[in-house]
């Protein structure tokens, strides 16, 4: 009997961990935020070698009264790997800090930084709608945006200039880790193509660096009105304004980076439709490359399968979107008139799907 009680009892408190854990998990994005705000990990870089303690508090911008509390927000940080701790020297036992390969991406105004989009993912008109889920779930509002805002996430940055830059730069930073390991690793899907239209593509990002390194492919950057107002292209690369439901410019290939996880089944259908017109009004046939989370694909740890479960909640609470495993996929191309598909699993949590006529 005594063993059955403590076995209930280590049961009960294993459960109490595990409502915990879920319940504060918010302290670690929140705790990161303020990190990045007081500029830790510029601080930290700037430095050069593992910085002292003492060395970092005198660097922050902080009220002295607050200076004890630092070890504090460094030591959950550093428990989550996003700083190490080591020591000064062997003669010098002073606690200091360095950064670790995910905090080197939080480095401000560096080329690969993901700091525009946590912070953008962090920001209250983002995180009203999550708040607002409960009250979703009973109305018959297309997404919880929606209910917190009254209006789309589209619409809003499409009144709200200060909000659509700061999505904008969410969207370029994200597309720049993606850019860098598409140019390093999947150049021959771009070779032999006269044409490149990236659908979505914002401020053109990936578009850019595919027009610098394929000199003799035209790129054109295909997006809402207020979203490429105002930019300049090159060369080889052209902002065009348009509406991607109603029609998409002719080329060899189309390119839709994260855009299909932003809508439901129906609008996919009828986006990747108006695609398959664009690459064989003139004759030709030529593919879409499709860039996006495909849930459970070649995927070996929990850690990726958990960010992909992430951003599926993030497309419910903004948009009226999923993220989709391979059978959901399947269903979009065969739906929208496409033969076949190929998946290269090469970008992480994402994918890229090469979609054929």
């Amino acid at each position: 009997m005594e063993a059955t009680n403590e076995s209930q009892s280590s049961k009960l408190l294993g459960a109490q961990i595990c409502a915990w854990n879920h319940s504060f998990s918010f302290i670690k994005s929140i705790s990161l935020k303020c990190a990045v705000d007081l500029g830790i990990p510029d601080i930290i870089h700037n430095h050069d070698q593992p910085m002292p303690l003492s060395e970092l508090i005198s660097s922050l911008p902080i009220h002295p009264s607050k200076t004890t509390f630092v070890p504090r927000l460094m030591r959950l940080l550093v428990h989550y790997g996003l700083f190490s701790k080591q020591k000064v020297s062997e003669n010098n036992t002073e606690e200091a800090y360095a950064l670790t390969n995910a905090s080197k991406l939080l480095l401000n105004k560096k080329p690969l930084s993901v700091t525009p989009l946590m912070l953008a993912l962090l920001n209250p008109v983002l995180m009203k709608a999550f708040y607002s889920l409960p009250c979703w779930f009973q109305n018959d509002d297309p997404t919880p945006f929606k209910t917190a805002h009254g209006m789309s996430l589209w619409e809003y940055a499409g009144q709200d200039p200060e909000f659509n830059q700061m999505f904008n730069c969410a969207m370029a930073s994200d597309s720049q880790i993606v850019t860098s390991v598409v140019i390093d690793k999947c150049m021959g899907m771009f070779e032999g193509l006269e044409s490149l239209v990236d659908v979505g593509g914002g401020t053109g990002t990936l578009a850019l660096a595919i027009s610098k390194t394929f000199a003799q492919l035209e790129c054109t950057v295909f997006d809402l009105p207020h979203v490429v107002a105002g930019l300049q292209g090159s060369d080889n690369l052209k902002y065009v304004a348009g509406d991607m439901f109603k029609e998409i410019p002719q080329a060899n290939a189309i390119l839709l980076k994260e855009i299909l996880h932003d809508w439901n089944d129906e609008d996919c259908v009828k986006i990747l439709k108006k695609c398959k017109e664009a690459i064989t009004s003139n004759g030709k046939e030529g593919k879409v490359i499709v860039i996006d989370i495909m849930i459970g694909h070649d995927t070996k740890d929990d850690k990726t399968v958990e960010a992909q479960l992430f951003s599926d909640m993030i497309m419910m609470a903004l948009v009226p979107g999923r993220e989709r495993n391979e059978k959901e996929w399947a269903n979009l191309i065969f739906t929208s008139g496409f033969c076949d598909y190929k998946v290269i699993p090469v970008l992480g949590i994402r994918s890229i799907i090469e979609v054929y006529p």
